[in-house]
């Protein structure tokens, strides 16, 4: 079998697959909102935005924007029946006080310990970290969507060197090469790529994995 990186699609996907039914899940930016599109079949999910949204669904089809739904990202949504707009300070509060249940966040750095850099590389002049750190440490669950490595170099490194986002606070990492969970032991690796080996994603991950068994093969 050749080997066969997941495309963006593909780990938004996966990552919908973990929502339990009834979650209240954030999206962040970028890769993360395309799980919107990946519900399974009869799961009732409650997508969440900082932007004061409850309740949107998927993006809507070509021609039927409404400029004024939009996610946090900006990206155009639709509302199901049920959702619900208010304040950007009462959509922090539910944050804050533990109301989301799941956030997806991209991700530049992940570490064993969990900890997380996402908004800013080292040495850039631009950048803010926005509500991200609010999301991070407020979440019940952090997932993280992100590529393996970046141009060759490992994301999933023993300490980040990118600025810090929050620490301690993934709990699941997607990328296009593996299913990884954050223990108290450390990165366990739970399932792969078609085509990949544990070694092969080893490889490209600066910690030790934690290997009891076969990983499955990512199945979508």
């Amino acid at each position: 079998m050749s080997k066969t990186p997941l495309t963006r699609e593909q780990i938004a996907k996966r990552i919908a697959q973990d929502f339990a039914d009834g979650a209240i899940v954030n999206l962040g930016i970028g890769m993360p909102t395309l799980a919107a599109n990946y519900i399974p079949a009869g799961r009732e999910i409650l997508f969440h935005s900082e932007n004061g949204l409850l309740g949107f669904g998927p993006a809507p089809g070509k021609g039927k924007e409404d400029p004024n739904l939009v996610n946090a990202g900006k990206e155009f949504v639709t509302m199901l029946p049920g959702g619900s707009f208010f304040h950007q300070a009462d959509s922090f509060s539910m944050t804050r006080g533990k109301h989301v249940d799941v956030a997806v966040l991209g991700g530049m750095q992940v570490t064993p310990r969990g900890d997380l850099a996402n908004w800013k590389v080292k040495g850039a002049q631009l950048g803010s970290i926005g509500g991200a750190m609010d999301i991070a440490r407020g979440a019940k669950q952090v997932f993280v969507a992100m590529t393996h490595t970046n141009k060759g170099e490992p994301k999933i490194v023993n300490t980040l060197s990118y600025p810090v986002t929050a620490l301690n606070c993934v709990t699941r990492i997607y990328t296009d090469l593996a299913v990884i969970d954050v223990t108290p032991q450390g990165l366990a690796l739970r399932e792969i790529a078609p085509g990949y080996s544990a070694s092969d994603v080893q490889a490209v991950t600066e910690p030790t994995l934690i290997v009891t068994c076969e990983p499955a093969v990512i199945a979508l």
